[in-house]
C-alpha cells in the first residue's frame, strides 16, 4: 500500500501544459495533462526566468518530473521540453486561440488525478488536426469527440429528422418549442470544404449543448478563450 501511494506522490510522464498562473516572484503553478496520470497541478521553481518561460506555452508538449511531499499538499514540477507545438502557430491567430480554447475545454472538464489515456491520444490528435487543411471542420469533430470520451455523447445521428425541399436534403432536431436545423457536415462525413457560415453554426450548436447540458448545471462558464475563438473566425 505504500509502494502505491509513494508512485502517486512521485513519477516521471509526457504531458501538455494546459494552464498556468504566477505563484511567486520566480515560480509559476502549472496544469498539465499526462499520458498516466491526467490533470495534475505542480509548483515550477524558476518558472518565470527566461530559460524556462520560452517551454511554458499552452500546449507544448513537455516531459514531467512530479514531486511531492504529501497527498494532501499540491507538488513540484521539474520539466523538460518534447516539443514546443505552440510557437508553430504564433503567426496564426486563428490557430494560436483554437490551442488556447481547447487545452482550455481540456482544463475545465477534466477531473484532477484522474488518468485517461484516450483524452491524451485526442490531445496528440489536435494538434494533427491543426495541420489539415479543414482543420475547422475537423476541430468540431474534436470537440464532439471530447465530449463523448467525458460521458456527454450528442448522437445527434440518432436525434435528427430528415426532410428534403428542392431536392436538397436538410437535418433537424424537433422539440416542443422550436425547430433546430443541424448542418449537415455534422451528420453526413463525405462534407468537405464546408462554408465558414455553415462551420460557425456547427460550433454554435456544440456551444449551446455545452453550456446548457454541461457547464450550467456544474455552475460553470464558457471560457473566456472559446468565446475569443469564434469571434476571430467570423
Amino acid at each position: 500500500m505504500l509502494r502505491k501511494h509513494f508512485n502517486k506522490m512521485n513519477w516521471d510522464d509526457n504531458a501538455y501544459l494546459i494552464s498556468k498562473n504566477r505563484y511567486s516572484e520566480n515560480s509559476i503553478i502549472a496544469e498539465v495533462f499526462s499520458e498516466n496520470h491526467g490533470k495534475t497541478s505542480g509548483i515550477i521553481f524558476g518558472g518565470t526566468s527566461k530559460k524556462i518561460k520560452n517551454y511554458l506555452q499552452i500546449g507544448n508538449k513537455i516531459h514531467v518530473n512530479y514531486n511531492a511531499k504529501s497527498p494532501t499538499r499540491i507538488g513540484y514540477f521539474k520539466i523538460e521540453i518534447v516539443k514546443a507545438l505552440t510557437p508553430l502557430y504564433f503567426d496564426e491567430n486563428q490557430k494560436l486561440s483554437c490551442i488556447s480554447s481547447a487545452m482550455h475545454l481540456i482544463k475545465l472538464l477534466t477531473a484532477e488525478a484522474q488518468s485517461n489515456k484516450k483524452i491524451f491520444i485526442l490531445i496528440n490528435h489536435f494538434f494533427e488536426i491543426l495541420t489539415s487543411n479543414n482543420w475547422i471542420q475537423e476541430y468540431i469533430f474534436w470537440e464532439l469527440e471530447l465530449l463523448k470520451l467525458l460521458g456527454y455523447d450528442l448522437e445527434l445521428k440518432n436525434m435528427v429528422e430528415k426532410e428534403v425541399i428542392d431536392e436538397k436534403v436538410n437535418y433537424f432536431v424537433q422539440s416542443s418549442t422550436e425547430k433546430k436545423i443541424i448542418p449537415n457536415f455534422l451528420i453526413d462525413a463525405n462534407h468537405e470544404n464546408v462554408d465558414l457560415k455553415i462551420l460557425l453554426k456547427g460550433l454554435k450548436l456544440v456551444t449551446d449543448y455545452l453550456e446548457k447540458s454541461i457547464l450550467k448545471p456544474n455552475n460553470l462558464n464558457l471560457p473566456n478563450s472559446r468565446t475569443h475563438f469564434v469571434n476571430l473566425l467570423k
